[in-house]
């Protein structure tokens, strides 16, 4: 009897889109710095110093549900201010830098790290959690939870 080795079908390191791939995934990290102090900066000086992201998704879709900031323990609105958030683009070693409102740059950070961390959260039976950003600790924390159908299937016969 003859053993053949598998065919290994894997992607070469030098295949393009890899290379792509990890490019993008260098800069998104870069940027993800620079965006965290550029946020928590933001938030500090108005008197911030928790804020809670409540974010859920399934069925190819998802959404933040819930941004709550904190002085202490009184639930405060967002400042108006603007902050540069930065993002990595595709196919480029280019940064995308951009000025929004501090509430538009804690949801694509928040979106960005899921993308990073939970590639495909919101899709199939997704998953839902929450971030704590602890903004004198300067620390952010993702508490994520994925569903998953389960079907246990039985047959007898007799």
């Amino acid at each position: 009897m003859s053993h053949t080795e598998p065919t290994d079908v894997s992607v070469s390191p030098s295949d393009p889109w890899q290379q792509q791939e990890r490019e993008l995934a260098r800069i998104a990290k870069e940027v993800l710095l620079a965006n965290k102090t550029a946020l928590f900066d933001a938030l500090a000086a108005a008197g911030i110093t928790t804020v809670f992201v409540n974010f859920d998704g399934c069925g190819d879709s998802g959404q933040i549900e819930m941004i709550e900031a904190k002085a202490g323990d009184d639930v405060i609105p967002l400042p108006t201010v603007q902050i540069e958030i930065a993002s990595a683009v595709w196919g480029s070693a280019t940064i995308d830098r951009q000025t929004r409102p501090l509430e538009e740059a804690i949801e694509i950070l928040v979106y960005d790290v899921l993308n990073q961390k939970h590639g495909g959260w919101e899709n199939d039976d997704g998953a839902y959690g929450e971030y704590t950003f602890d903004v004198e600790e300067r620390t952010i924390t993702l508490d994520y939870n994925e569903r998953h159908m389960e079907s246990d299937h039985s047959m007898h016969v007799f």
